[in-house]
């Protein structure tokens, strides 16, 4: 039996890391899963604060994400909770739609179209405007959207200074103005006529941003 010992041992210490590896596996799905639902709430909550307010009841939140309303508790204890969520999760957004503008361009007039497009077709600017009462409280409850709304005010100032170096953007326009444009952006018509209709709005508002002499005479 003692030849034997050696192989149990090592047998014994495979089982155990193999077990730790199923234990390990399990956790990181559930992690996973975890993450899932967390997007899907936040996700149907800035559909249905565009479209109906943030006043409307969890449960429709909780229907909209195909989750149960226990499973939305869960991730967000209170309304506040899930607001100062979704702001987060809609700035972030917009900092990720600015970075990659400025990243992708080749001109930072480009980048700045990129951007206020890509935040028209998102209905973006609906959104900002459903949660604009929120944005206050949810500052103060969670001090990091500071620092992300501060990324965002950031890459739009470097990509309008940039713009007016090449002479590509009007000189009285600053990032905050394309704060503005985003605010406007609330035509949230859903139907054959919306993408022609953004397009159009789209065009003028960004030609209203361009080098105009005579308009200044």
């Amino acid at each position: 039996m003692d030849e034997f010992r050696p192989f149990i041992r090592c047998y014994g210490k495979r089982k155990h890391f193999v077990h730790l590896l199923e234990v390990s596996s399990t956790a990181e799905q559930l992690r996973a899963d975890a993450r899932s639902n967390r997007d899907q709430i936040l996700n149907a909550a800035l559909a249905v604060f565009r479209e109906r307010g943030t006043e409307v009841p969890m449960k429709e939140i909780a229907d909209r994400a195909g989750v149960g309303v226990g499973t939305l508790y869960r991730r967000f204890p209170d309304r506040d909770a899930l607001l100062t969520g979704t702001a987060r999760a809609h700035l972030q957004r917009l900092a990720d739609l600015a970075a990659t503008a400025w990243r992708e361009e080749h001109t930072a007039w480009r980048g700045i179209c990129r951007f206020v497009r890509e935040c028209a077709e998102m209905q973006l600017g609906a959104q900002s405007s459903a949660l604009a009462p929120a944005y206050h409280r949810a500052m103060h409850a969670d001090p990091g959207l500071v620092e992300v709304r501060a990324t965002v005010v950031d890459l739009l100032a470097r990509m309008t200074a940039q713009a007016q170096a090449d002479g590509d953007l009007r000189p009285d326009i600053g990032p905050e103005d394309i704060g503005l444009l985003m605010t406007v952006q609330v035509y949230t018509r859903e139907d054959e006529s919306y993408p022609d209709a953004v397009d159009r709005i789209m065009r003028i508002m960004l030609d209203g941003l361009r080098p105009q002499p005579d308009l200044a005479r």
